[in-house]
């Protein structure tokens, strides 16, 4: 008796087949994807920086404050008659000179008497005339009367600022007072671009109540008239050193609370590595590298190191 092999319907195979190309399909795509993935973050990875070198030079940390000229003297010129002004010699903003006659001033007797006296003893010379004077020399920065004015004796009639007690008063927060000491010369800046050397010499006994500033006295040299109430820029060196290691702002990287300060330095052409650093004096755009000693052939990233992990690739442009 022959047996027949059973045989097994084709159907049946056909859903397992069908699931296995899928899977490999599957598998294909999300290969080539994790590829695509890999090779675009490869790129995304690379930054284009700028790089400075290290620069070796003299830096001086300053700050600069307001510094207002100011006549410390001033003279009071006053009536010493009563009667009218008959001259006034004195004009606002004048320089005069010690001695020079600024007024004069003809008594009320006289100007009621008129020339009786004189006609009646012609060798009497009665003028009734008082001369006033400068007491010393300056600028006359304030005018209250003009000929013909009647005035009263001892009433105001100029007032000149002393040209020898000019000076420039400095407003100093009281906590730099240590870095300013008499005797120690301050660049003055005018607004006119011009500078001048000033040298401190004393200090006012009191500070300002709300800006807890304290003035500090600046005695100039100077050929050419300055007005009073003239604002200058005065320059106070905090600390100066020569031939020390900078590096442009830009390259200085912090954390939030700049507490901690890197630089990305590079190790090859395509690597760049995050390195500590120590701040010292800050002078324009340069800071000063306490530490670590970085050497002359060093390269600091200085444009698109924002952002930058630890050894970061890094393509260099110009």
């Amino acid at each position: 008796m022959i047996m027949k092999t059973p045989t097994i319907p084709y159907f049946r195979f056909k859903p397992v087949y069908f699931m296995i190309g899928i899977a490999m399909l599957l598998f294909s795509c999300k290969g080539g994807a994790d590829k695509a993935a890999e090779d675009d973050a490869n790129v995304k990875t690379i930054t284009p920086v700028t790089v400075t070198g290290i620069n070796d030079s003299s830096m001086v940390d300053y700050i600069d404050l307001n510094a207002t000229s100011a006549f410390l003297q001033k003279s009071y010129v006053k009536a010493n008659a009563i009667g009218y002004i008959q001259k006034a010699n004195a004009q606002l903003g004048h320089f005069v000179n010690t001695g020079e006659i600024l007024f004069t001033i003809k008594t009320k007797e006289a100007q009621s008497i008129g020339n009786s006296i004189n006609i009646l003893d012609t060798t009497f010379k009665f003028s009734g005339e008082n001369k006033i004077r400068a007491n010393q020399h300056g600028y006359i920065t304030q005018l209250n009367h003009q000929a013909g004015d009647y005035v009263q004796d001892g009433d105001q009639l100029a007032v000149i600022s002393d040209r020898s007690s000019f000076v420039f008063l400095m407003q100093l927060p009281y906590e730099l007072r240590a870095y300013v000491t008499n005797g120690q010369d301050v660049q003055l800046t005018l607004p006119d671009g011009s500078k001048m050397t000033g040298r401190a010499t004393s200090s006012m006994p009191t500070v300002d109540t709300v800006s807890q500033t304290q003035s500090i006295v600046l005695k100039v040299n100077s050929d050419k008239p300055i007005p009073e109430n003239l604002v200058a820029k005065a320059r106070i060196v905090k600390s100066a050193k020569s031939n020390t290691v900078s590096l442009p702002k830009a390259a200085i990287l912090s954390n939030e609370t700049q507490t901690e300060f890197w630089v990305m330095k590079l190790v090859n052409p395509t690597t760049a590595v995050k390195v500590l650093v120590k701040k010292g004096i800050e002078a324009g755009d340069r800071v000063e590298i306490v530490s670590p000693k970085f050497s002359a052939q060093d390269k600091i990233v200085v444009t698109g190191n924002y952002g930058l992990a630890d050894t970061a690739k890094i393509k260099i442009v110009q």
